[in-house]
């Protein structure tokens, strides 16, 4: 089996697109077809349905695409110890939201840029769920989530810490002068949130929406720093993880509330369950581990 035809075969596998494929590996379409369809004859099986529009893995695809994994990795491998280097090499497509990315990342970033600078680094802004789709399929190597749940189906994860969260308003709101603030208090303001399918967001809707039969409305801003700018213009309130809002407390420009938070959400990284793991992998993994574990342990 030659190595571009599984490159080929296990990126049109993983996107579900010959188009898209051929797009991603910078090929004409006819190429990519013709890698697929060498693979086939070699193999003497097909290894894809092509039904209309939609392409799906036949039964054989999907016990070859594990194979074609661990080959693609091994190669890699192989080449980095015939170049005679052992560092990381190449790129990593890593999905992640605003508050790790801006507020938990830099130093390990810094790290990587000087220790590996042979590996990129891809970050790709995307949500809990979004993120899970995109390891199952293949899009992402790894990913970052910030959820309640630790288990998710077909994505393995690693539990980085506990990410504390905070409610905060702006200084003279009249809640930041009570000695405790109850869920019923919190029902009375307006309330500024990240976009649906933030977790920490869809719990604290949950909470605040329990039993009063009706959905309150949230105000959506797109970016944690414009959320932070409306809540500090008096806007109304919001629930943010606290690294994301340390700086502006200690700033004066925004207050929290004594809100006891009911729910816990946990920073995790993750990847596809059964994937093998790259050598690049491991080692983004193991650093994650030892720079973020470590934060989230003295905070």
């Amino acid at each position: 089996m030659d190595i571009r035809q599984l490159a080929t075969f296990h990126k049109v596998a993983t996107l579900l697109s010959f188009t898209r494929a051929a797009i991603e590996l910078k090929y004409a379409q006819s190429s990519v077809t013709g890698h697929v369809k060498s693979l086939e004859e070699s193999l003497e099986v097909s290894l894809f349905d092509r039904l209309g529009g939609r392409v799906e893995l036949t039964e054989a695809g999907r016990r070859l695409l594990p194979y074609a994994e661990q080959m693609l990795a091994l190669a890699g491998e192989a080449r980095g110890a015939a170049l005679g280097s052992d560092e990381p090499a190449g790129v990593l497509t890593v999905g992640s939201m605003e508050s790790i990315t801006s507020y938990r990342m830099p130093m390990l970033l810094e790290f990587f840029h000087h220790r590996h600078p042979a590996l990129q680094i891809v970050l790709r802004p995307s949500l809990c769920a979004e993120t899970c789709h995109a390891l199952r399929q293949g899009l992402f190597d790894l990913g970052f989530l910030m959820e309640a749940e630790t288990r998710h189906p077909g994505v393995q994860t690693e539990i980085l810490g506990s990410e504390p969260l905070t409610v905060v308003a702006a200084p003279g709101h009249p809640l930041t002068l009570a000695e405790k603030v109850t869920t019923d208090d919190l029902r009375g303001v307006r309330v500024i949130s990240a976009e649906a399918g933030c977790a920490y967001r869809e719990l604290f809707e949950a909470e605040l929406n329990d039993g009063t039969g009706e959905s309150l409305p949230f105000l959506e801003f797109g970016t944690i720093e414009s959320i932070k700018r409306g809540v500090a213009a008096g806007l109304g309130i919001s629930l943010l993880p606290t690294a994301t809002v340390a700086d502006s407390l200690e700033a004066g420009t925004l207050e929290a509330l004594p809100w006891p938070i009911p729910f816990e959400v946990h920073t995790q990284i993750a990847w596809r369950r059964g994937k093998t793991l790259s050598r690049e992998m491991r080692t983004f993994i193991d650093q994650t581990i030892r720079f973020l574990s470590e934060e989230y342990a003295t905070h």
